[in-house]
């Protein structure tokens, strides 16, 4: 039965990315807005609601720890995991908007972070400045992209566009898209923890081992699936803004409310090790991009690499050998 919660949660996963790529594409299109944008907000916003509903709910719950963890690890795997696989797929070139604009401003979110983390609390007024903060910059790139349709000669108030087919049909596929990612994450995460139980019947660190490896590929499936689509496709701008957006989507919105529900304690590990981890992470992603707009296959595996390390070196923390 895992098994096949395993196969299906994989083929819904598929085939979720599958529309949520067309369904961008084509609102994209029909809209007149660039790729990049429309990958950095409605696609990373809809790929990283799995990470929403958890810290939501852990916070309800009265485990509001979890939701720290959730975002780090989910945004260590975003870079060194799906962006390694994805550019192994197809290439990805960075353009000028990911240079100057998107990655400078995952940095600003990811010491926003830190900086408020550092006392080990995570505050109501902390979050609100974190939610202010995505508002404004959200805004900021809608204004760009009507920007960008005027001087392209478009109308700017997309009545005639909302009444083409074209513009419905892009909407069926990205809610389709969404509610597909959605229910194949949690299909494929259950019957994997099933697996990997069966697999590891008498490990006494079976839990973490299973949390730090299956739980946190699963919750990175969504945006795994749908750069890798868009990588396929040949839609990079869609594939990169995807990544660049959740992790910013992450840390301002997830944090944000999660806060703003209840405080957030910051355990001192998380400070020393995985925030650490996430911070060098999104520095290797801004040097190795500095150092050439495409991000190819070597660049790829020096992130797969990272990626492998940070989780061999959690798995041997929990064995107690170092």
């Amino acid at each position: 039965m895992d098994i096949l919660f395993l196969i299906i949660g994989l083929i819904v996963l598929v085939f979720g990315g599958e529309f949520l790529v067309k369904g961008a594409v084509g609102f994209s299109s029909a809209m007149k807005i660039s790729p990049l944008i429309i990958g950095m907000t409605v696609v990373a916003f809809g790929t990283s609601a799995p990470e929403l509903i958890v810290s939501l709910t852990s916070s309800l719950d009265g485990t509001p720890d979890i939701a720290v963890g959730n975002v780090v690890g989910s945004n260590i795997a975003n870079i060194a995991l799906v962006l390694g696989i994805t550019v192994l797929i197809f290439p990805i070139v960075a353009d000028r908007q990911t240079k100057r604009l998107d990655l400078p401003m995952m940095l600003f979110a990811t010491f926003l972070f830190f900086f408020f983390a550092k006392d080990g609390l995570l505050t109501l007024i902390e979050g609100v400045v974190l939610l202010l903060t995505i508002i404004t910059f959200t805004i900021f790139l809608i204004r760009k992209g009507r920007k960008q349709s005027i001087a392209s000669g478009n109308d700017i108030d997309w009545t005639e566009e909302r009444n083409v087919s074209n513009y419905w049909r892009a909407l069926f596929f990205l809610h389709l898209g969404f509610v597909g990612l959605y229910f194949g994450a949690d299909w494929f995460i259950d019957g994997a923890v099933g697996v990997a139980d069966i697999l590891l019947p008498n490990n006494e660190h079976k839990e973490a081992i299973i949390g730090v490896t299956v739980v946190a590929f699963g919750t990175s499936a969504p945006e795994l699936v749908a750069s890798c689509v868009a990588a396929y496709r040949k839609q990079t701008d869609i594939s990169i803004g995807n990544l660049i957006g959740s992790n910013i989507f992450n840390i301002l919105v997830v944090l944000g409310v999660t806060s703003t529900v209840t405080p957030i304690p910051v355990s001192q590990e998380l400070l020393e090790f995985d925030i650490l981890w996430m911070i060098g992470v999104a520095l290797l992603l801004v040097l190795l991009v500095a150092i050439g707009s495409r991000i190819g296959r070597l660049k790829g595996a020096i992130f797969l690499s990272t990626y492998i390390g940070y989780i061999v070196i959690i798995v041997l923390k929990v064995q107690g050998k170092i």
